[in-house]
């Protein structure tokens, strides 16, 4: 029997637990034994995903060197782990760790903390010949207004786009269009950390899905995605497969196939951010797991048959495959709901969404009496409706069809009942 150590398990929300029980029932099905590792909390606030796993243990994965303790202390005591996997971001320097600690397939840890650290990444796809926009790490509002100025020398006039150097969910990002906006645009940021200022790059934008096989990444799908209006950048839909042309298609695949190469990622999953511009695929940022928002339901559907986390443990595992095909041959989109800020008195329509047969999954995140504030960053988002359908272009036309349906009655609440720094001005 096969060995999986599963760092990271899930978090607490809808979307982390259903992909960590979907990856275990997928490594079930092939004879693998799980073994989950997370936080006290995460464990006490994940008792599906623990109950799912053949056994769990409480480590902290953050930092990672207390993983990699745990995990030769138990090589120590004759446990074996043949392949280490996680679906969390944060948990990746862990996985890549542990993998050369134990000698079990992965990615080198210096791989993953480039990619992880997003101006290191842009510096080492820019030293390669990729198109990147410019990036400055700034530790104030000062040096960021001087990064400015100095690119407003160069002919590069903005706008601009602050955001954290390590972070995910939207969370902190927002566009300034000059010296005056930097200090609102650095008050949003998550914390007093050093943070990024970056060109903002013009195009749509698209998202490719993939893993690795034999060490060579293979494309999934490209995702087209779908942002709230400036000054930030939450994601309020996806379609699967973008509706591009075949020329766009391949030089996106090939942009992307060759930036996972220059980087040095060759085991797993990966989730690679870009736009299309006049010149070409500009890069953006580069993951090495499976992406959010509901894509690996997306992938599922829109590949017949598709088990996207069963792929990579027989990958790492050397098991045989279970695919014979892995092009998209129907389509899937997902779209969040958006409704305006404030104090929720009633819902309707929601019934009828999760009724209709081309639902694959949906979900309601608030109700009446909760307050929704502005949408700035993921986690404000109302809920979401996720489609199969034979083609994208019917499933977007159904899930925007579907979340215009749903109606919310909602009043003005009080500026003191909005959670943080939100507000209703």
């Amino acid at each position: 029997m096969k060995n999986l150590l599963f760092v990271g398990g899930a978090r607490p929300v809808p979307i982390s637990t259903v992909m960590a029980e979907q990856a275990l029932a997928q490594a079930r099905s092939r004879g693998i034994r799980t073994h989950v590792v997370n936080r006290p909390d995460a464990l006490a606030g994940t008792p599906t995903v623990s109950a799912a796993a053949d056994a769990v243990s409480a480590v902290d994965f953050v930092p990672s060197e207390q993983t990699v303790a745990w995990a030769r202390s138990r090589a120590r005591d004759g446990e074996r782990f043949d392949a280490v996997f996680a679906l969390q971001e944060m948990a990746q320097v862990a996985v890549a760790e542990v993998a050369r600690a134990l000698g079990a397939p992965g990615n080198e840890p210096e791989a993953v903390r480039r990619i992880r650290t997003k101006d290191l990444c842009r510096a080492a796809l820019a030293e390669a010949g990729f198109a990147q926009p410019a990036v400055r790490l700034c530790a104030d509002v000062r040096a960021a207004a001087d990064f400015l100025e100095e690119l407003s020398k160069s002919s590069k006039p903005g706008p601009w786009v602050v955001k954290p150097r390590d972070a995910m969910g939207s969370i902190g990002v927002s566009l300034v269009r000059g010296i005056a906006d930097l200090p609102g645009a650095v008050a949003a940021l998550p914390d007093e950390s050093p943070f990024l200022i970056e060109e903002f790059v013009e195009g749509p934008e698209f998202s490719v899905e993939g893993v690795f096989l034999g060490g060579e990444p293979r494309i999934l799908a490209v995702t087209a995605k779908e942002k709230a209006p400036p000054p930030f950048f939450v994601e309020v839909g996806h379609v699967l497969p973008a509706e591009i042309s075949e020329t766009e298609h391949d030089r996106i695949r090939d942009r992307v196939a060759a930036a996972l190469s220059t980087l040095g990622l060759r085991t797993g999953a990966f989730h690679v951010e870009l736009w299309l511009t006049a010149d070409g695929p500009v890069l953006g940022e580069v993951h090495g797991r499976f992406g959010g928002d509901w894509i690996h339901t997306m992938l599922q559907h829109a590949i017949p048959d598709l088990e996207v986390f069963g792929l990579v443990f027989e990958d790492m595992l050397g098991l045989p495959g279970t695919h014979t095909s892995l092009e998209p041959t129907r389509g899937a989109a997902v779209r969040y709901l958006v409704p305006p800020p404030g104090q929720v008195t009633a819902i309707e329509g929601w019934e009828e969404v999760l009724a209709h047969p081309a639902v694959l999954h949906a979900q309601l995140l608030v109700a009446p009496g909760d307050i929704i504030k502005p949408l700035r960053q993921s986690s404000d988002r109302a809920g979401f409706v996720v489609v199969g359908a034979d083609d994208p272009a019917l499933a977007r036309k159904l899930a925007t069809e579907l979340v215009d349906s749903v109606r919310f009655t909602v009043q003005d609440a009080p500026a003191d009942r909005l959670p943080g720094l939100w507000s209703l001005t």
